[in-house]
């Protein structure tokens, strides 16, 4: 089977919604999906996920199931070292994770004092094991570190949600550490992230990423890709690079 993870267009965060230029990134999304055979579109509670998603609905006639687990990746909020108050789990600076090797490891991740006062956990074992039921009914069962097939298929599925559970959702599917997705990987708005089953051993699946962030659709109508997600490319640098 195929899995397509789509991150929502470029946010208006004051109204859970998209700005201007958001809805013409979902209305070229839209153009792009709409020539695919899709099983079935699965998307987030949050309302920019849901108005990105809104268009493609329209021009093909189609619902899409809400899942609560794949609203943003952020009710585990953390006290970290440099900010006032907790934020997102998800934005740390380089140096103050980096120096933590446990950071790395896909088991003990969450073994550290900073994530143990929280809810880190917690919030990951649920949208991996929402992950694995929506999977589970494609035929597709979790033992351990790999699927097993009960149903081959080659069906298409389409999520319309965030950068950060969509980095929780690829960090189980490949056995890393959503830290290093988070920090080493940036998903523009409406980019689409493909990825694959893999049966080299009958009855045996993995998963595989054969595009990460793709926003070909944006490039072909000249659209920039917007700049949320992104930081500068060196300290002290003004404006966005649109190049």
């Amino acid at each position: 089977m195929q899995i397509l993870i789509i991150r929502h267009g470029d946010p208006d965060y004051s109204i859970d919604s998209l700005t201007e230029k958001g809805w013409r990134e979902a209305e070229l999304l839209a153009e792009r999906l709409s020539k695919l055979d899709v099983r079935e579109f699965y998307v987030s509670p949050l309302g920019r996920a849901k108005d990105t998603a809104s268009l493609t609905l329209k021009k093909m006639n189609r619902k899409a199931v809400e899942l609560p687990w794949m609203q943003e990746f952020f009710r585990a909020d953390i006290d970290r070292p440099d900010a006032e108050g907790r934020t997102i789990v998800w934005d740390w600076l380089p140096q103050d994770w980096m120096k933590e090797e446990k950071y790395y490891d896909k088991v003990n991740w969450t073994d550290t004092a900073i994530m143990r006062d929280s809810r880190v956990a917690e919030e990951y074992r649920w949208v991996a094991d929402g992950l694995d039921e929506l999977l589970a009914g494609y035929g597709y069962v979790r033992e351990g570190n790999y699927y097993r097939v009960e149903k081959a298929n080659a069906d298409r599925i389409v999520l319309i949600c965030h950068f950060g559970v969509e980095c929780v959702m690829l960090s189980h599917l490949l056995g890393i550490s959503p830290m290093v997705m988070w920090h080493g990987f940036c998903a523009a708005p409406t980019s689409v992230t493909t990825i694959n089953t893999e049966e080299r051993r009958k009855g045996i699946a993995s998963f595989r990423v054969s595009s990460f962030g793709d926003i070909s659709h944006l490039y072909v109508a000249d659209e920039p890709p917007a700049f949320h997600a992104r930081f500068c490319e060196y300290y002290g640098k003004e404006g966005e690079r649109t190049d």
